[in-house]
């Protein structure tokens, strides 16, 4: 697997494009930070580790609101073959503000808004609305 991130959205996507409850993803730190953030946003609604050492996994409770998924897109930024790097006066807002934007920083994984409080710039992986 070449693009690790990808392939957790693109789980998450499609999990909810087939109205599951539950996604299953092989863990990394860097994918359960992201989870954890797009928790902390209300994107998702539950996260769960879940085996031991190489059999490690998480399981991603989706979000539904009146059987409509929480997210109704996902926008992969910077890609292993083009990475793309921002200083924190240049993110944008992601759909007028209702979306928001995930940042690799020297300080960690954070949102767009949490990047410019701190005045962070960093690595865009990716938006989500």
């Amino acid at each position: 697997m070449t693009d690790p991130i990808s392939d957790m959205l693109n789980r998450i996507r499609n999990g909810q494009a087939a109205e599951k409850s539950t996604v299953e993803i092989p863990f990394s730190n860097l994918k359960y930070e992201i989870s954890q953030i797009l928790l902390k946003k209300g994107f998702i609604e539950e996260v769960e580790k879940k085996g031991k050492k190489n059999k490690r996994t998480f399981e991603v409770t989706l979000k539904y609101q009146d059987k409509a998924p929480a997210i109704l897109g996902i926008k992969r930024i910077s890609k292993p073959g083009q990475r793309i790097y921002f200083d924190y006066r240049k993110i944008k807002k992601v759909r007028g503000g209702y979306g928001i934007v995930v940042v690799s920083t020297s300080k960690g994984l954070l949102s767009d808004k949490e990047a410019k409080k701190q005045r962070i710039g960093g690595e865009i992986l990716f938006e989500i609305w």
